[in-house]
């Protein structure tokens, strides 16, 4: 399929309409529609837009979908995607917050939440399964991620842990570079 203003704008209007639960959940989706049906991204292209989004400030499928546009069509596609993956969240809460009071009582919605979580679990989990042959692919990748685990079990500040791990990444790029030099 050609990557035209439109199509990206279909795309992510589809995405943000059926988003729900956040960054993880994207995942799977984008997987879905972005690497496997259009084929504009690569596995390790979504994986590394995934883990960048991670990083920056904001909400992280609109960061995805400001890094694929862009990708597909620089700053025309950054407005198509961005304005379609925001469009169907920015409408939803508009309905929502003026209908919040009256709804939160009604045992259906109750029900409706509590559906809604145990999928957001599964996808969190299909995320995970995703990236993990991705990410952990030696000993050393596999105990950093366990470093990584303890100090966030323990409380460690997410930034601190982001920071480390991109300075150790930077060490890591250096210390390969300088071996393969030598």
């Amino acid at each position: 399929m050609k990557v035209s203003f439109w199509n990206l704008f279909k795309l992510f209007l589809k995405i943000g309409a059926i988003l729900l639960g956040g960054g993880y959940v994207i995942i799977p989706i984008m997987q879905s529609e972005l690497v496997e049906k259009r084929k504009w991204l690569t596995e390790q292209e979504l994986c590394d837009y995934y883990c960048v989004s991670q990083c920056l400030p904001g909400i992280i499928a609109i960061n995805i979908s400001i890094l694929v546009g862009y990708k597909t069509m620089k700053l025309l596609g950054v407005f198509a995607s961005l304005l379609g993956i925001a469009f169907s969240p920015f409408v939803v809460i508009l309905i929502v917050a003026n209908l919040l009071n009256q709804i939160l009582h009604i045992p259906f919605i109750d029900g409706v939440f509590w559906g809604v979580n145990l999928s957001v679990i599964v996808l969190i989990y299909l995320a995970l399964r995703e990236m993990w042959p991705k990410s952990i692919v030696d000993k050393f990748s596999f105990f950093w991620f366990f470093v990584i685990l303890i100090l966030s079990i323990l409380k460690v500040s997410p930034i601190i842990l982001i920071i480390s791990s991109i300075a150790l990444g930077i060490v890591l790029y250096f210390a390969k570079r300088g071996e393969n030099n030598a």
